[in-house]
């Protein structure tokens, strides 16, 4: 059987266990740092430190470049999704993110 079935299965008896009083719950906490805010002097010190083109940078977060322009010049500002994105080129993870890879 594939892996993904064995660890539904397994789950779901964990659950029946602990229903009957029989097992004992698993939890794990998470802590998540709030979310860092740039400006748009920022945003474009790190853009430019990543080596992205407006292009690039836009296609990254998922926007466009106008979107990116617009940050830039201080008109508009990202939000949360974008900020985490951000923060994590600024932290120099982002080769760290599966949808991102190198030629």
């Amino acid at each position: 059987m594939n892996s993904l079935f064995e660890d539904l299965k397994t789950g779901l008896e964990e659950a029946i266990d602990y229903e009957k009083g029989v097992g004992k719950a698993k939890s794990r906490t998470l802590i998540i740092d709030p979310v860092k805010k740039y400006n748009n002097e920022e945003i474009k010190e790190i853009r430019n430190r990543s080596g992205m083109t407006q292009e690039v940078f836009a296609r990254y977060l998922g926007v466009s470049k106008k979107t990116v322009e617009a940050w830039e010049l201080g008109r508009t500002h990202p939000t949360g999704p974008a900020f985490r994105l951000i923060n994590i080129l600024d932290q120099g993870k982002e080769n760290d993110l599966s949808f991102i890879s190198t030629i």
